[in-house]
């Protein structure tokens, strides 16, 4: 399982239900790397989506305490033994973790690789994601050159888990 998010300096990664930014080439990235493949998010992320639906061409399984949550071309699990029953049938490279903060911080563990936007910006955030540089099992593997959108200076980063938790 993989994770794909975007986070400004301080690791926020988001502010009223809403991304702190929107960098076209970021937004590509996320829809080269997902497409065709699994996301796997929270009710509030999927609430966050344009219309609050299910992202097309991509299979969603929304992770959600509400047993009585119902969402359009969607899967909801209620919990991490129905979540790991569910990703059974798919390729482990082929899930991506894609927020919110809760579902990152909760699966976090079980991901080997993670791909972070990471912008040079400190926004104003109620939502933030685990600093993985301050993580001992967490070790950057790849930095793109720095990026412009605007005034604005991004990277794609890879980070990748040695010590990633078995969920089966």
């Amino acid at each position: 399982m993989n994770l794909i998010v975007n986070a400004d300096k301080n690791w926020g990664i988001g502010k009223n239900n809403s991304l702190l930014i929107r960098i076209p080439e970021d937004m590509k990235f996320f829809r080269r790397m997902t497409k065709g493949n699994v996301i796997v998010l929270g009710r509030r992320t999927l609430e966050s989506f344009p219309g609050g639906v299910a992202l097309p061409e991509r299979t969603n399984i929304v992770l959600s305490k509400k047993k009585e949550l119902k969402a359009d071309k969607a899967i909801i699990v209620n919990d991490l033994p129905a979540l790991f029953e569910e990703l059974q049938k798919y390729d482990d490279d082929s899930v991506f973790v894609v927020g919110g903060e809760s579902v990152y911080r909760e699966l976090l563990p079980y991901c080997k690789k993670a791909y972070v936007t990471r912008t040079d910006y400190e926004y104003d955030a109620d939502k933030y994601f685990p600093n993985l540089d301050e993580m001992d099992d967490w070790v950057k593997t790849g930095e793109s050159e720095e990026q412009t959108y605007f005034d604005i200076v991004y990277t794609f980063d890879t980070y990748e888990n040695n010590a990633v938790k078995d969920r089966r």
